[in-house]
């Protein structure tokens, strides 16, 4: 499943491909001197591992090839108001990261979060400089929406890009959250997505 994973984003030019931690090293390997990333999963799916457990399982992602992290944020610690920390935990990780040449990508489950806690959580990734703000873990109740990239784009400098994420199938859609500010797609049917654009064009 991995090696079709990789020779299908290397066929098709795909930016990443987004693989739990313990295969970072066998697509690491395979996509050596590739232009497709590799990209793992951190804190997943709900995001309330401890900050300890959350740094050694990037540095560890990050030490045997992963280039992209996508961590997703303590959910629990945010809706208890306890930004600081979570903050703080985002910084440190964004840190890391950059001092290895990589990207930190933070989800935030826009489906759990009203419109004033995504804005909310918008200032705390752009004060602790991640990279990405991501929608989905794909364990909720929705994925992306086109409402929560315009607001995302709304309240992100232009520097933070936005990665749609979660239950994008149909190629019209895709489309949809890239005209709304969404600048990465992520998605399990890739190659669905490529047949749907051939059909329209």
């Amino acid at each position: 499943m991995i090696v079709s994973l990789c020779q299908e984003a290397i066929e098709h030019q795909f930016a990443a491909v987004c693989i739990p931690p313990c295969y970072v090293k066998l697509a690491a390997g395979l996509l050596y001197e590739q232009k497709v990333k590799v990209a793992t999963v951190i804190g997943f799916p709900f995001g309330y591992q401890t900050a300890e457990v959350k740094f050694f399982e990037t540095h560890k992602a990050l030490g045997t090839g992963a280039s992209e992290i996508d961590m997703v944020m303590n959910l629990a610690a945010f809706k208890s108001k306890q930004y600081a920390a979570v903050e703080n935990e985002i910084g440190e990780l964004a840190t890391l990261c950059h001092f290895k040449n990589a990207q930190l990508k933070v989800i935030i489950e826009t489906a759990l979060l009203s419109e004033k806690e995504i804005i909310k959580a918008c200032q705390m990734c752009t004060e602790a400089e991640a990279d990405f703000v991501k929608t989905s873990t794909g364990f909720a109740s929705r994925g992306a929406s086109v409402a929560d990239i315009l607001l995302l784009r709304a309240n992100l400098p232009e520097n933070i890009q936005i990665k749609a994420s979660g239950g994008i199938r149909d190629f019209a859609f895709a489309q949809e959250l890239i005209a709304a500010g969404a600048d990465r797609i992520g998605t399990s049917a890739g190659l669905q997505l490529i047949q749907h654009e051939k059909e329209i064009y």
